[in-house]
């Protein structure tokens, strides 16, 4: 069945119909190219053209363009909107125009970095002359037998936060080559950098330029965001430096049907209601028994296990079968690599997932995204909608409540969603908590001249001569120098 038959079944279903609180159709959009810029390497337009990726949609030209201009560039724009392709050629320029350039990319999960390193290797695999352009994937996951040669080699290094804060930046002498000649830091899913996490990164990132500084570069930064209200004051904060954004999306999208569903009241003086788990399972067993391929988010790992039962459950009551999987943190990579794989080939018809697959990790063409639960933010359920119609095609998003308040008040009032615009994502690099910690970092990586700021935080002094009296630094009219075994 298609998935206009199936909802056109569904609006005529008035046991469906009763629970509904909203149902929006978000029309179809056409796609938006832009010329390629004019200092775009041939090889990279011929590229692009060879693979099927041309013409540029308007958010990657305007984006390339401002990058080449040695622009720092925040990129925001739906999902699945190209945006990789963006920094990818953006990356490949640099390099095709200096043969010791040299890029980091920076994903917050492994998930994203195995998926972004495949997609970049694809480009490579086609592009004339990319023999010497090593990409390695530099984590915690690295066996250590490889890591020399990495730092060695490594054109375009892939990692994450976590490995730059305790594995790349103490060890910054090893890796000489590789700052010195560094050119472009791509920045991905700038929109998760927020909060507690966010303002560890921003100090990770401020020792991140006080290094590429001391080793004589200075790159680029290039961040890629979902769409949140503050990009550009986010983007600014993290990286210490101006921004342009870009965020004219020409990328094409298709019908898209957003359902409001409430599960059916079971005891009206009490206001219980039917468990929305156990909806979100039966609504995902009709479009599975339609053979519409489909993703349910769950809040919980816990949820998650819980509604792949249901759902399978209600596939056997149907006598139909459909590979139905799950994914979320705990599952080993290979698993995860194959149920990635599965969803892109159309050989898994259905996943129930954490919020692990809300970044953008490759999963092909989904066609209806089902939410269990009010995933907190209205980014976050517009990412989680945004799953499903990734290529152009008409989709459904459907978000069934809970009985949490904020879960019935978003359902009382649909505008709350459907007309506001995103949350800001706010961070604080300098709390003393988390910046004291970075400076011990700092100054273990590198001595601190006794003037000498860290990022837009002017009085380090200060808190320096605090750590000097506590003896883990030492004073000297040359600066502070950290002191081994303090």
């Amino acid at each position: 069945m298609a998935l206009n038959e199936l909802l056109d079944t569904l609006r005529l279903d008035p046991e469906f119909m009763k629970n509904v609180a909203a149902w929006e159709r978000l029309p179809a959009r056409p796609a938006r190219y832009a010329p390629y810029p004019d200092r775009l390497d041939r090889r990279l337009v011929e590229l692009v053209e060879r693979m099927g990726l041309a013409p540029l949609y308007t958010h990657q030209a305007q984006a390339i363009e401002a990058a080449l201009d040695g622009q720092n560039v925040v990129l925001v724009t739906g999902t699945a909107s190209g945006k990789s392709l963006a920094y990818h050629l953006t990356a490949l320029q640099a390099i095709l125009a200096d043969p010791a350039a040299t890029a980091l990319y920076l994903f917050p999960t492994k998930a994203l970095a195995q998926d972004q390193a495949a997609s970049l290797a694809a480009l490579l695999d086609q592009l004339e002359g990319s023999q010497s352009i090593g990409i390695h994937i530099y984590d915690g996951d690295t066996p250590q037998s490889h890591r020399a040669r990495i730092r060695r080699e490594g054109r375009i290094i892939i990692s994450n936060p976590d490995m730059l804060h305790v594995g790349i930046l103490p060890y910054h002498i090893q890796w000489e080559r590789f700052f010195a000649n560094l050119r472009l830091v791509v920045l991905d899913e700038t929109h998760t950098y927020r909060g507690i996490f966010g303002s560890h990164m921003a100090n990770v990132l401020r020792r991140l330029r006080r290094i590429c500084r001391f080793h004589g570069s200075d790159p680029v930064f290039m961040c890629a965001s979902a769409t949140i209200a503050n990009p550009v004051q986010l983007a600014e904060r993290l990286i210490e430096a101006p921004v342009t954004l870009a965020d004219q999306d020409g990328s094409p999208s298709g019908e898209k049907h957003v359902i409001l569903y409430n599960p059916p009241v079971l005891n009206e003086r009490l206001g219980v209601r039917r468990s929305y788990a156990l909806e979100t399972s039966a609504l995902a067993g009709r479009f599975l028994a339609a053979d519409i391929q489909t993703i349910v988010f769950a809040r919980s790992r816990l949820t998650t296990e819980v509604v792949l039962g249901y759902v399978r459950d209600a596939l056997s009551a149907q006598r139909r079968s459909a590979a139905v999987h799950g994914y979320r943190g705990g599952y080993l990579p290979l698993e995860r690599r194959e149920i990635e794989q599965g969803l892109r080939e159309g050989t898994i018809q259905g996943v129930v997932a954490t919020n692990a697959l809300e970044l953008g990790v490759d999963i092909g063409s989904l066609t209806a995204s089902i939410l269990a639960g009010y995933p907190g933010t209205i980014a976050s359920t517009w990412q989680q909608i945004g799953r499903a119609g990734r290529r152009a095609e008409a989709s459904v998003g459907v978000l069934v409540g809970s009985g949490a308040p904020l879960d019935q008040y978003i359902l009382a009032h649909p505008a709350y969603l459907f007309e506001r615009s995103p949350e800001q994502a706010m961070i604080n690099p300098d709390n003393l908590a988390i910046l004291v910690n970075h400076l011990r970092c700092a100054v273990f990586e590198l001595p601190f001249a006794p003037d000498e700021p860290f990022g837009n935080f002017a009085d380090v002094g200060s808190v320096l001569a605090v750590l000097a009296e506590e003896g883990e630094v030492h004073s000297s009219p040359s600066g502070y120098r950290w002191v081994p075994g303090a």
